[in-house]
Formats: structure tokens, sequence, C-alpha cells
């Protein structure tokens, strides 16, 4: 093997490099945004055809799709570090969070103590829930992803991408809502039901749904990670 080779080969193997590290590095942003932004905004509840459900669920289908897409081509022990930063990150943006409540607003804010309090506090309860299922939930769907992956050879990505998600976030959604809004004495234990219920319904349905999203990611990766790296001979 020429100089020239052996060189066009090595910069052929950190640009495969780099790229897996950009499509981990996207797939990662993506992740923690969306799970950040799930726990900030779920103390809201909406009613969608007289369902009632937290606006929560709004950002999740995003993580169930990077959830998948790490597992996939980094493996379960990605997710799991993926994870354990996430519940750091969010963990720490609950902190800051907790220290701007008690700053006093001034007198010409246009959003006033309680208004603060009101919106935000009630997300203090959603992260001491959210935290202990979004772990569980988490790492019973990355197991569940590589098991269905095992028995099935590799192939029907659909059966382990819908799998996981509905298996994982069956208990995921009992418990954070169990905590944020029983333990805060919000709702009652008939009403946390009957949300839960519809929290979990409307997410088996989006994992359904989602699924073109995920053949697309898969498609958009492997163009990606596949396409030639350009050398240069000398």
């Amino acid at each position: 093997m020429s100089v020239s080779d052996s060189a066009g080969g090595y910069v052929a193997m950190r640009s495969d490099a780099s790229r897996r590290e950009l499509v981990f590095l996207v797939l990662s942003g993506v992740f923690v945004t969306h799970a950040i932004l799930g726990e900030l905004v779920g103390g809201k509840l909406i009613e969608v055809g007289g369902w009632v459900m937290s606006i929560g669920v709004i950002p999740w289908p995003a993580v169930f799709i990077t959830t998948d897409l790490v597992n996939e081509y980094f493996g379960p022990r990605a997710v799991q570090k993926l994870t354990l930063l996430t519940i750091i990150l969010i963990v720490y943006a609950f902190a800051i969070i907790y220290a701007c409540i008690g700053l006093p607003a001034a007198a010409i804010s246009p959003v006033d103590d309680v208004s603060f309090q009101l919106v935000f506090g009630q997300s203090m309860w959603i992260i001491l829930g959210s935290v202990i299922a979004f772990a569980v939930s988490q790492l019973v769907d990355a197991a569940v992803f590589v098991i269905a992956r095992r028995y099935t050879r590799g192939q029907m990505l659909w059966l382990r991408a819908v799998g996981s998600t509905v298996v994982s976030q069956l208990g995921d959604t009992f418990v954070i809502n169990a905590i944020a809004f029983g333990l805060s004495g919000k709702l009652t234990a008939v009403q946390i039901v009957d949300l839960s219920v519809t929290n979990y319904g409307y997410k088996f349905l989006i994992a359904i749904a989602t699924l073109p999203l995920i053949y697309l990611g898969h498609g958009v990766v492997d163009a990606y990670l596949r396409k030639p790296a350009a050398v240069t001979r000398t």
C-alpha cells in the first residue's frame, strides 16, 4: 500500500467517525431539548375531543423517535448515557427555576410572583415523578428495542419501534401523573387515572403515527453515513 493510499484510508475513517459524531450530536440535541420542554410545559392540561391530557405529551414524540434512532445506530449503552445526561440537565434546569421562583418580581414586571409560581411551581412536582419514571422508561424502551431486534433478526423495524414505546410508556405515564398531580393535591385519584389512560392512549397512537418519521430518519441517517468520504490523492 502506498503512502497516499494509507493517508487516504485514514482520512476516510476520520470522515466516517466525524459523520457518526455529528449524527449522535444532532439526535442528542433533539432528545434533550424535547425532554426538557416536556417537563417545563407539563403542568398545563388541555382538552382534545373531550379528552383531557397534559400538554407535555406534545414534545414527547420527538423523544420516542430519537430514542429509537440512537438505539439503532449507537446501541443501548448510548441510550443509557444520554438518559443519564438528560436527567442531570433536567434537575439542573429545575434548580435554576427554583432559584428564580425565590426572587421577587419587580413592580413593573408583566409576570408577578403568583403567576410565575403557579406555572413553574407545578412543574417542580412534575420533575419529582418524571426523573424516576423517565429513567426507568428509557431503560425499558432500550431493552425491549434490543430484544425485539434480536428476535426479528434486524427485520420489522415497526415492531421494535412501536413495541418499545408502548411498553415503556405504560408505567411512565401513570407514575408521572400520580406524583405530579396526586401528591401535589391538584387532582383526585379518579381524575389521575382518567388523565393517565388518555395520555397513554395518545402516546400509543403517536407511536404508530410517527412510524413514517422513524423510517424517514433511518433513511436519512443511512444515506448520510454511507456517503463515500471525499479523499484527496497526492
